[in-house]
């Protein structure tokens, strides 16, 4: 074999050759794991809190993290914390079912018509800047003392953020992916349901995380003066019942069951989510 002049060819011995590839250590295996990135953050926190929460040493303006478990875990064990959680996780999910339905109908009609995009566009104006815990005394004289008067609040909390995402989303759309769809006929909602929606899906995902937030707080919010004035509800109205009776450990560990519902749904439901349709597809990294 001729060897070309142009290419100078030496022999390396084994031990000067660089190493193109190792393998990882333990300890840059374990920070690539986002869960345990996670848990030690919040190991840290729970730290912080137990030391600062010694060294104040009053248990009316601040428990101890063991106490807020112990009183955690009573509330468990005598089932009023989790009917509670109950409670309004099935409010919950009646009006953000609702508000996503209603804000996607508002999305397709700005998409497939003017006068829709008008419509969206005034609406949003108007109404997105309202705080949706303000329409709350509305409710109550419109709907009653009942599940009907958050179910609206609600609906008014979710609606705005997921239309806004999701007409964003649709927007973004590059015209060559429109034109596919219309060289293979798509026209209407059958365009929006085959190119724009999968498209667009990033953007709609973080508008059904953002309506989560704003409904799970307008929601306990809420139930604070839901459950004042007709003497039930669900975790709004067990913090503020324990507040009333200076069971700030109780009150700490409701707001633990809200943090802890909010963790589960953002990496068990929208995680799971997220992994199997806009990172699977290559969209987000």
């Amino acid at each position: 074999m001729t060897l070309r002049q142009d290419f100078i060819h030496e022999s390396v011995a084994a031990g000067d050759a660089a190493v193109v590839g190792r393998p990882l250590r333990l300890w840059e295996r374990l920070y690539n794991l986002a869960w345990l990135r996670q848990v030690a953050i919040i190991v840290a926190l729970a730290a912080a809190w137990q030391i600062y929460t010694s060294v104040l040493d009053n248990a009316l303006l601040f428990p101890t993290l063991d106490a807020t478990l112990e009183a955690f875990w009573q509330g468990i064990v005598r089932g009023g914390l989790l009917a509670r959680a109950w409670a309004s996780l099935s409010v919950l999910l009646v009006g953000y079912a609702i508000g996503i339905a209603l804000a996607f109908l508002l999305a397709v009609a700005a998409m497939t018509s003017r006068i829709g995009n008008d419509l969206l566009d005034t609406l949003t104006s108007m109404f997105n800047p309202l705080p949706a815990i303000a329409l709350l005394p509305l409710a109550l004289i419109w709907f009653g003392l009942g599940a009907s008067s958050l179910v609206f609040v609600l609906i008014h909390s979710v609606m705005w953020p997921v239309a806004l995402n999701a007409h964003a989303g649709f927007r973004a759309v590059s015209t060559t992916l429109r034109m596919v769809g219309r060289n293979y006929g798509l026209r209407g909602l059958s365009l929006v349901l085959r190119i724009l929606l999968p498209a667009a899906f990033p953007s709609i995902l973080a508008g059904l995380k953002i309506g989560w937030a704003f409904a799970w707080r307008t929601l306990i919010a809420a139930e604070m003066v839901y459950g004042v004035a007709s003497g039930g509800g669900g975790l709004g109205w067990y913090i503020y019942e324990n507040k009333n009776m200076l069971e700030t450990a109780n009150v700490f560990a409701g707001l633990l069951m809200v943090i802890i519902i909010g963790l589960a749904v953002e990496n068990l439901v929208f995680g799971i989510v997220e992994r199997r349709t806009v990172r699977r597809w290559g969209m987000q990294a």
